[in-house]
């Protein structure tokens, strides 16, 4: 644990202060309050709001009683580590998310495991038309009693069952689409969304394009952490629903850019 420096003569500035608090949280991960407060030797009201200026400018992320460093993507998950993690929180995402949908509509639904919990919410829905890479998704709604399905091709990737590259998208260049529902393993207010794989960026930038409009349906525990590719600004999306988790002042900075935040669960504002 870092110890406390030595008070100095003349009180740092704001940007001073901020970027102590950031090496100190490069160098421990995460802190709290209490512990930041000691560290910089300034109030816990200060910390507070020096930790809500930092996280809308996407260099750290708050937490329950403190904050930690925005961290780097380099790999994501498979898609099976990804099925066991934040379940209740997905389904109330998906939940919302499919609200969205009525009869007749033509939607992209892409790759992921929190837009496939949407596929039970949808059961009702008739003369519906999905549109997704995503071979689960492709799989769930097999069954579905009316649905239309459109699967768009390309290189498949093995650990998350979906297609990508430049023939993925392709497909989605010729289609007119309603809603596009992406998803997102790293996504902050500072660099958007972003992926650590180049082949992603294809398909959901051209369901970006061809939808009327187009919702981020992405967990709080992916914001702050980012990948080596930007795929598109927050600012290119109509809404994002996410879970309770999202901090009050990471939605207020969201929708000051003028995009819809919906935060989902009983503790959601």
């Amino acid at each position: 644990m870092t110890k406390p420096a030595p008070a100095a003569s003349t009180p740092l500035i704001p940007e001073q202060r901020r970027e102590l608090i950031v090496k100190h949280l490069r160098r421990e991960g995460v802190l709290s309050y209490r512990q930041l407060t000691d560290l910089v030797g300034v109030s816990h009201m200060t910390i507070r709001r020096d930790i809500s200026v930092l996280e809308e400018a996407g260099r750290v992320l708050a937490t329950p009683g403190g904050a930690k460093i925005a961290s780097r993507l380099v790999t994501e998950p498979s898609r099976f580590e990804k099925a066991r993690q934040d379940v209740a929180e997905k389904d109330g995402m998906a939940r919302h998310a499919a609200s969205l949908v009525t009869e007749s509509m033509t939607i992209y639904l892409d790759a992921g495991t929190t837009i496939q919990a949407m596929r039970p919410h949808l059961e009702s829905i008739r003369d519906l038309t999905v549109v997704t890479n995503d071979l689960a998704i492709i799989a769930a709604f097999l069954d579905h009693p009316t649905a239309d399905i459109i699967a768009i091709g390309g290189r498949v990737e093995k650990a998350n069952q979906s297609t990508t590259g430049r023939l993925a998208a392709l497909t989605l260049h010729e289609l007119s689409i309603d809603i596009a529902f992406l998803s997102s393993s790293s996504w902050d207010l500072r660099r958007g969304v972003t992926t650590p794989t180049e082949s992603k960026i294809a398909p959901k930038t051209a369901a970006l394009e061809s939808a009327s409009e187009t919702v981020l349906v992405a967990g709080s525990s992916k914001y702050g952490t980012f990948g080596r590719y930007r795929v598109l600004d927050l600012t290119d999306l109509d809404l994002i629903v996410t879970d309770a988790g999202l901090s009050d002042a990471t939605a207020a900075g969201i929708e000051e850019l003028g995009v819809s935040v919906v935060r989902t669960g009983a503790d959601a504002g």
